[in-house]
């Protein structure tokens, strides 16, 4: 048997993953690793399942999970094609003896201590499964007291995204504009363009108008 990575898109609903689960289950193979989170649509969310199962049952598995409702997308991803990346917590036995050597080993695996304690070293680390599987390696001669390990996550490399072509975007409607609205409503119509414009004669060079006296003013007011 090989392992093979699938990476299924299915609709962010409950029992989802107990339904595809149960499907692998009842094929008889086992789930090396599962991990589940969001993805950049929230009404989305994106599987990935690691198991070890020859090719003809692997191609059954991935026909009978596209007949299920909910799945949206499956896509197998290939090791030399796509990140892979796991988390692993790790608490080692480290006395003042053992404590330098095991600090080079977490300085040798680009890990870090996240807790310190008089008889123990808790790391951090991130990567693909093999670096996973060397650091724990060495450091079981030390004595590993307790051990957590994510599920693993991966994405394909280049630019392309497993949801291109698969998820359309939900259609913006136009914006409603009320029978009453300042938009609808007649605007006033500025008509002096329309009228005729009569320019004022200037006059001609060194005229001058003549004075109004006064009597003629009072005459003209009687």
């Amino acid at each position: 048997m090989s392992k093979h990575t699938l990476s299924i898109l299915v609709e962010n609903k409950h029992g989802v993953l107990a339904r595809v689960a149960a499907l692998i289950s009842r094929r008889g193979f086992n789930i090396d690793s599962l991990a589940v989170g969001p993805t950049e649509h929230p009404e989305v969310s994106r599987m990935t399942i690691a198991v070890s199962v020859d090719e003809q049952p692997l191609e059954q598995i991935t026909k009978q999970l596209n007949k299920l409702v909910n799945v949206i997308k499956i896509v197998e991803l290939e090791p030399s094609q796509t990140v892979q990346r796991e988390l692993l917590l790790v608490k080692v036995k480290a006395d003042t003896l053992t404590r330098g050597q095991v600090l080079e080993t977490v300085q040798l695996f680009r890990a870090k201590v996240v807790d310190v304690a008089p008889d123990a070293i808790t790391i951090e680390a991130t990567g693909n499964p093999d670096k996973l599987e060397a650091m724990l390696r060495v450091l079981e001669p030390f004595g590993v007291r307790e051990l957590v390990q994510s599920g693993m996550v991966a994405i394909g490399r280049g630019g392309r995204s497993i949801s291109d072509r698969t998820l359309r975007p939900v259609p913006v409607p136009p914006p409603h504009v009320a029978t009453g609205s300042p938009a609808l409503q007649a605007k006033p119509v500025d008509r002096t363009a329309d009228r005729p414009h009569h320019p004022v004669p200037a006059p001609p060079p060194g005229h001058r108008a003549a004075p109004t006296s006064t009597a003629q003013t009072a005459s003209s007011q009687a």
